[in-house]
């Protein structure tokens, strides 16, 4: 699930944006406010107080080579030049070689690097033993010369109730409440950090959804593996609509202008978004990216995401439908395997076809497979490289595109709707579980 993988930490840029860090917004005593860009990761001297909450982990590596991570909420008023501290408590247990076992539990205050030590009175070498959620236990040789620095520490905390379902040497972990897995975070937080960032992104997508409808835009979102060809098939839409209608594009990519250029050389006008790590785009990107183009009166909108067949099928950005594309050179069994992105599809466009007799595709199969997961899945076969099938995807977009005016959004709405009835149960699930 994205919205646990850390994906929104990388540097987003929408062309013609400055680029900067957060900003901290910092109310005085006079009534005064001001804000500047921040990096946590820099060292800064304010004198004067301000309070932020800070939610992170910390990780520690054992001496074999497990990795195991807790989280710390701070929330204090401090000036940026002192250390804050933080207090958690955490047992040991230790089993010793004759095969008695003790545990005995530690309160660390400590500033934010761990670089303090605490003491244990064991002369001779014992095994650290840890018991996870799900019932499985591990241990490992540890000797204690006195004391343990947090430098090289190690957390015991181990939040894993959320193991992989196991059927022989096939390990899932889609089966929890989530249906996803991050290590160290319980099924219920998972599901509650999606709610929210899924909320905020849904008020960003209906904003956008209203400007399109009011301006008679028809924006598409269109989704893919890497390499797909979707902006070779921008290109040659452009191409045909020239004189036909307006057309802008938004590109998305993690790095990188070269697709909007290749766009824009076509004439269209077209704002390059990059994400960063991001492995999508969003609603809020979007509303800036508009801004940049300025749209003015009735046109379609091309929004080519980021290439991943995962992360974009969560994120609504307003558009009236999404479009998956799926090249022939990819194999026919993808919508198996990527059921959410398809299943959250109107159309699926089968592009190079062209290639057909050199690769080995079954067209029937795939698209008997993709109607399996979205029986109401509209299929155009086309080849950029060489036009075939492009009239009917012309004709599709415009076929949309008169009737985006009357209310074209209403059912990618209904399918919100229905998201937002699955997280809830989702939760529910998972607060039934504990």
């Amino acid at each position: 699930m994205c919205t646990v993988c850390g994906c929104g930490e990388g540097e987003t840029r929408v062309e013609g944006h400055p680029v900067g860090g957060r900003a901290h917004e910092h109310r005085h005593a006079d009534g005064t406010v001001h804000s500047h860009p921040h990096d946590h990761d820099h060292d800064h001297g304010h004198d004067h107080g301000h309070e932020h909450r800070h939610h992170h982990e910390h990780m520690h590596r054992h001496e074999d080579g497990t990795v195991h991570a807790h989280a710390h909420d701070h929330a204090s008023a401090h000036g940026h030049g002192a250390g804050h501290d933080h207090r958690h408590e955490h047992a040991h247990s230790h089993r010793h070689a004759d095969g008695t076992a003790h545990s005995h539990a530690h309160d660390h205050a400590a500033e934010h690097g761990h670089g303090g030590v605490h003491d244990h009175a064991h002369e001779d070498p014992h095994r650290h033993e840890h018991r996870h959620a799900d019932g499985t236990v591990h241990a490992h040789p540890h000797d204690h010369a006195g004391h343990h620095g947090h430098d090289t520490a190690h957390e015991h905390e181990h939040r894993d109730d959320q193991a992989a379902a196991s059927h022989g040497e096939h390990l899932h972990y889609g089966h929890g409440a989530a249906h996803a897995h991050a290590p160290g975070m319980t099924q219920e937080r998972m599901v509650r950090i999606e709610q929210d960032i899924l909320g905020k992104n849904n008020e960003y997508a209906q904003a956008n959804r209203e400007r399109f409808q009011r301006q008679g835009v028809l924006a598409l979102n269109l989704v893919s593996s890497p390499g797909s060809g979707k902006t070779s098939l921008l290109t040659a839409t452009i191409e045909r609509l020239q004189g036909r209608m307006p057309v802008s594009v938004i590109e998305g990519d993690q790095q990188t202008s070269n697709d909007a250029d290749r766009i824009r050389a076509t004439g269209a006008p077209a704002v390059q978004v990059n994400t960063g790590k991001g492995c999508h785009l969003d609603a809020h990107m979007i509303g800036h990216a508009v801004e940049r183009l300025g749209l003015q009166g009735s046109g379609l909108l091309l929004i080519e995401n980021v290439g991943n067949l995962v992360c974009p099928s969560a994120f609504d950005l307003g558009e009236a439908h999404k479009v998956v594309i799926l090249s022939v050179t990819e194999g026919e069994d993808k919508p198996l395997k990527y059921p959410d992105m398809f299943h959250a599809s109107t159309l699926m466009v089968l592009n190079k076809i062209d290639l057909l007799p050199y690769v080995d595709f079954d067209v029937k199969r795939c698209i008997e497979y993709a109607r399996r997961i979205n029986p109401r899945l509209e299929v155009l076969q086309v080849s950029a490289r060489t036009g075939e099938g492009m009239d009917a995807w012309v004709d599709w977009l415009e076929g949309r595109l008169g009737g985006s005016a009357a209310g074209g959004g209403e059912e990618e709405i209904e399918a919100l709707r229905r998201r937002v009835a699955e997280l809830e149960a989702q939760l529910d699930a998972a607060r039934q579980g504990h």
